[in-house]
């Protein structure tokens, strides 16, 4: 299971709308000079970006792909199902996503998906890859988090 980069969906969208900006291809040092990030901080937007199949990353360059393109042309609503349709292809998702669907109620309190989360990916940090996976399903509306209970759960059909 591949653990996902720490950055957030802003900033992935972010990255995505520079790059359409310069004409869907730019060098990577120069883009993080550019939007003075740290070059970590790009880095892993940028990864994140390529895991969900938005750029590719030839030689130091990071350039749209056509689902790229389509996520930056796309309003709110439309780049959310298409983020969701990405999150989805992801196996850390998909088995967070089973965990829920095979509990009662489809809920499951954060520390069973803490505990879950340091069992399959031990080498990552738990609580950041939590708040990396939680940022991601709730943009994608995949699955939420109810900070008051704190249990993740499935939205209701």
């Amino acid at each position: 299971m591949e653990p996902l980069p720490q950055t957030t969906t802003s900033r992935i969208i972010g990255v995505l709308e520079m790059l359409n900006d310069r004409g869907g291809r730019d060098d990577i040092y120069k883009l993080a000079r550019e939007l003075n990030l740290e070059l970590g901080d790009l880095l892993a937007a940028i990864r994140a970006t390529e895991l969900l199949e938005f750029v590719t990353t030839p030689g130091g360059d990071v350039e749209l792909t056509e689902l790229g393109r389509k996520m930056v042309r796309a309003r709110v609503s439309g780049r959310k199902k298409l983020f969701h349709a990405q999150i989805k292809k992801l196996e850390l998702f998909t088995h967070v996503y089973q965990m829920l669907e095979r509990a009662e109620r489809k809920r499951v309190e954060k520390d069973l998906v803490l505990e879950e989360l340091s069992r399959v990916l031990p080498e990552e940090e738990a609580h950041k890859l939590f708040e990396t996976v939680i940022n991601w399903s709730r943009y994608a509306e995949l699955f939420g988090y109810d900070q008051d209970t704190g249990d993740c759960f499935l939205p209701e059909e």
